[in-house]
């Protein structure tokens, strides 16, 4: 097990027999703008939505300059089942100093919802964390009231550490509950990571 720094600068490629996941470029608007056109329930819930095209090119733009700013490191999700772009996600709100990192931002195309695509995703991100960057803490937030994302980080055995309420405002400018989770080092290491495996 390694313990290195996140370095913003490399092109990390996570993949397995199910999913790759890419570094998000600028020229990934292209394969991106079918989602934010057919499908803008995707973001019902999000801070940052990509529903139409300039949501879209705003949503990127921050994704990238976050990367820059060395603050996120966004990734494309690709299915290699099926051959086909999925979403994206990534790690943000990485803290160095105190070797924790936030994972979300993180959204699919309802044909690769329930289709055990996030499960991957996951093991490979939470893998990469804990494994190779040797990170302590990885921590989930989502809105209190997105059942379905939360049962999905349930699923992966996240703690429920608790709600912050009303914590930020939504882009209709309403606040809202954020439900906090997260997972430790060692509880990875001692049954999540084998109990998501046997789960795949």
């Amino acid at each position: 097990m390694n313990n290195t720094p996140l370095d913003f600068n490399s092109e990390y490629i996570l993949e397995n027999d199910v999913v790759k996941l890419i570094p998000l470029k600028a020229e990934d608007f292209k394969v991106l703008t079918t989602f934010a056109i057919n499908e803008p329930t995707l973001w019902e819930y999000a801070l940052m939505p990509a529903n139409g095209l300039d949501n879209l090119k705003t949503y990127l733009y921050k994704a990238l300059q976050d990367k820059l700013d060395k603050k996120a490191y966004p990734f494309l999700v690709f299915d290699k089942r099926t051959n086909e772009y999925a979403g994206s996600t990534r790690f943000y709100d990485y803290q160095l100093q105190y070797n924790t990192v936030q994972l979300g931002y993180t959204w699919y195309g309802k044909a690769f919802q329930g289709t055990g695509l996030n499960k991957n995703c996951k093991l490979l991100l939470l893998s990469f964390a804990f494994e190779t960057l040797g990170i302590e803490r990885v921590e989930f937030r989502a809105d209190n009231d997105n059942k379905r994302s939360i049962a999905a980080m349930k699923s992966l055995g996240c703690t429920v550490e608790g709600v912050l309420r009303q914590n930020c405002a939504t882009p209709n400018g309403e606040r809202r509950d954020s439900i906090v989770l997260s997972i430790l080092k060692g509880e990875w290491f001692g049954g999540l990571k084998a109990n998501l495996e046997s789960r795949l």
